[in-house]
């Protein structure tokens, strides 16, 4: 009679080896929809990035466009107000940081890090007040901009310069600059 060890391999060895890989399958293609259903929709998806023309927005004028349910002000400075946010010096700024998801978390508020090298007239900021939440005027051209030409948010009293910087208010930090990037001269993609 043979004797078998307990290290010997037999059939019933690999039945038992087979059934379970075949029921660890089994559970994985099981569970494929449940997990699969956590993904975000395609609408969420198509959400995450947009793409804005800014061929009709002349020199001095802004607009407001949605990016992930929240309020983005693009505006075309005039050469003026560009040259006035540059003249800011960081030890006149409430908030130091750039707030540019784009640098570094530590990067300074200079003007350049708040906008791209060569469309520097182009400012790109989510227009949320960092104070409570509420939408700084300053878009329209009848807003008032409050004392630094930029916005000015009513329910609080927080001042914002032409770079989106808090200068005088309640609001904590500058208004917040979103990732994004020219994909022509008349196009960005914000996302």
């Amino acid at each position: 009679m043979a004797s078998h060890s307990a290290e010997d391999p037999n059939r019933r060895d690999f039945i038992v080896i087979l059934a379970q890989a075949f029921a660890g399958v089994g559970a994985a293609v099981a569970l494929w929809p449940f997990i699969h259903q956590m993904n975000p929709d395609a609408s969420t998806q198509a959400l995450a990035s947009i793409e804005v023309d800014l061929s009709p927005v002349k020199e001095g004028q802004a607009i407001t466009v949605s990016w992930r349910g929240k309020p983005v002000f693009i505006r075309n400075r005039t050469a003026e107000e560009v040259k006035t946010a540059k003249a800011v010096k960081l030890t006149e700024l409430k908030d130091p940081i750039a707030r540019n998801e784009a640098l570094p978390d530590r990067s300074p508020a200079t003007d350049q890090n708040r906008t791209k090298k060569d469309k520097e007239n182009w400012l790109v900021l989510v227009g949320i007040c960092t104070h409570l939440g509420c939408i700084p005027k300053g878009q329209s051209m009848g807003d008032a901009k409050g004392d630094y030409g930029g916005w000015f948010c009513p329910c609080h009293g927080s001042h914002y310069d032409t770079a989106g910087r808090i200068r005088l208010g309640p609001a904590p930090q500058n208004l917040l600059v979103p990732p994004y990037e020219f994909v022509s001269n008349t196009m960005i993609k914000i996302g």
